[in-house]
């Protein structure tokens, strides 16, 4: 929990205590003659006010009287109250900002072991894991699955930050609840680095507040929770219609295709990225072709829905009889990709 600030401080009211007391001071010490006046000089300064005041008179003016210990007091009485009652209100108002700060909402299924009822939990009552958000859609489903599979095995509850959520919750039915604001700054988060794949570590992770760092997204994180990660990956129904609105477009010789085969080629930065940085091949003709002469030797006319972020390419290296394609020079988001190929498959 961060301090927060007073803006009428104790040491300010201090200083400016010290400068009353020190100008009272120096006040009296101006006038020390007057303190106890003897009858002459009583009668002499009566007489002299006197002609002051006829002079003031005369000017259409009048004279102030001096400045008494009474009236010192009453200021700095008057002054050490406000301040007293300033800050006090200002306190009271700290901690009843702070204390409600402290308090979270807990409402999905899967905080029931820990909560037992819907009802406002501290800090120090409330164990979250969760998983920074990075790349594009892709990315973040691998991220996600990785971040439920793992929370679930070691017996902790997962929440997603809100840009992953933004990212993925307008297309699938997931169910991990977003990190609350407050959390994801105040937490004391431990982070978690993770490789690409499964390690026997990741059965036996401690603590209340674990980030999990990286992108992972390979299949031996979750494969044992595939009925599971499917579910969370089920499109929306609105999704699902507009994907099978554009299948409904398509026609091969003037009839409605049987059999759609999704196809993904991913070329974009993976053309330098995956000789250079992963040592791997991307896929070249070759393999296109031999990949749809497989399909076409299981079922009949089946037509390819082909998605790329290089569509130039894949048109130019895919045969068009039986390729549904992009219009040439049309960047499909990778939303309506996945919404396409998750239809025909």
């Amino acid at each position: 929990m961060g301090s927060r600030k007073v803006p009428f401080s104790f040491p300010t009211a201090r200083l400016v205590f010290f400068i009353l007391i020190a100008s009272t001071i120096f006040h009296f010490q101006q006038r020390p003659g007057r303190a106890h006046p003897t009858p002459v000089q009583e009668l002499t300064s009566n007489t002299e006010w006197l002609r002051l005041g006829d002079v003031g008179r005369a000017m259409g003016s009048t004279t102030q009287g001096t400045f008494s210990y009474p009236l010192a007091h009453a200021i700095l009485f008057i002054f050490i109250a406000s301040t007293l009652f300033h800050i006090q209100r200002r306190l009271v108002r700290l901690q009843t900002s702070s204390g409600q700060d402290e308090q979270i909402w807990v409402s999905h299924p899967g905080m029931e072991t820990l909560a037992g009822r819907k009802k406002p939990m501290s800090h120090a009552q409330l164990d979250m894991w969760t998983i920074n958000s990075l790349g594009r859609l892709g990315n973040q489903m691998g991220e996600y699955a990785t971040l439920y599979a793992l929370a679930k095995m070691n017996g902790h509850p997962a929440f997603i930050p809100a840009p992953m959520h933004s990212m993925l919750a307008p297309i699938f039915k997931i169910s991990l609840p977003v990190l609350p604001s407050v959390m994801e700054r105040r937490a004391p988060w431990h982070n978690y680095h993770l490789n690409d794949w499964m390690e026997e570590r990741h059965r036996n992770i401690t603590g209340l507040y674990v980030r999990f760092t990286g992108t992972p997204c390979s299949w031996t994180f979750y494969h044992h929770l595939r009925p599971e990660i499917l579910q969370e990956f089920s499109l929306h129904e609105h999704v699902r219609e507009e994907a099978q609105a554009f299948l409904r477009g398509l026609s091969v010789n003037g009839s409605q295709p049987r059999t759609f085969v999704g196809v993904h080629v991913r070329r974009g930065d993976y053309v330098h990225v995956m000789p250079n940085m992963w040592k791997g091949v991307v896929a070249h003709r070759g393999y296109l072709q031999q990949a749809m002469d497989r399909f076409r030797a299981r079922f009949e006319s089946p037509v390819f829905v082909v998605t790329s972020n290089g569509m130039a390419w894949s048109v130019l290296h895919s045969p068009a009889a039986t390729v549904a394609q992009a219009p040439l020079g049309t960047l499909i988001s990778p939303m309506g990709d996945h919404e396409r190929l998750v239809e025909v498959t």
